[in-house]
């Protein structure tokens, strides 16, 4: 079990996923800078996290902002949104609310739907931390992306869970070192928020180098 003070942010598990360098630079450096992505993404999130709205359609209760941890996996945050489906053969007993109910959460993510497993780990990671907080198993949750407008189910499935698990595990470890890895650039780096921050470009040259070259193209303005 990890002590409060030592959980990391849940929605870093994505960050890492994608990059672990990218990862470090924000949660080790606390760097950040925002670009049209980020902001747009942003601008998603805060509309869906409005926890004083809560809604109740036909046999589901609608949770926005909910706030969840795990003790077990150190890490807290906020579910974009919980949905309590109504089912009282298979639901569980939730205080303060008549009947037993399904616990599914939606995480709103900008953009289409990626192949990429970052997404469906901070999925998993929420789901983790539901599961823990409330006693019970969850079966799948869904990613709803900007673009389509429309829900994924995603299935939490025992290899899903194992990797989240494992990268939480990495996560831990990293930031009890303070280490930032080194820079491994790919096409994905374009879209980054952090690309000056991290210059990627220093993979490809040595410090000196890049450090040449910038001078000789200052001087050739």
């Amino acid at each position: 079990m990890y002590r409060e003070e030592d959980y990391l942010q849940l929605s870093g598990i994505q960050h890492f996923a994608f990059c672990r360098r990218q990862w470090a630079l924000i949660h080790v450096e606390q760097q950040w800078e925002e670009n049209f992505h980020t902001a747009d993404g942003r601008l998603m999130h805060e509309n869906a996290h409005n926890s004083e709205f809560r809604e109740k359609r036909g046999n589901i209760i609608i949770i926005r902002g909910m706030r969840v941890s795990s003790a077990e996996y150190g890490i807290s945050g906020e579910c974009d949104v919980v949905e309590l489906h109504r089912d009282d053969q298979k639901g569980i007993n939730i205080n303060g609310l008549e009947g037993n109910y399904i616990v599914k959460p939606i995480e709103y993510k900008r953009g289409t739907l990626k192949s990429s497993d970052c997404d469906y780990v901070q999925l998993c990671a929420q789901v983790l931390c539901l599961e823990e907080m409330l006693c019970c198993d969850i079966k799948e949750g869904c990613l709803y992306y900007g673009q389509p407008k429309k829900r994924t189910v995603v299935l939490m499935s025992e290899t899903l869970r194992a990797k989240t698990k494992q990268l939480l595990g990495e996560m831990h470890e990293l930031y009890k070192r303070k280490y930032t890895p080194k820079v491994h650039s790919n096409k994905s780096c374009n879209s980054c928020s952090l690309k000056n921050i991290c210059v990627p470009e220093i993979e490809k040259r040595s410090a000196l180098t890049y450090i040449h070259d910038m001078i000789n193209e200052r001087s050739d303005l």
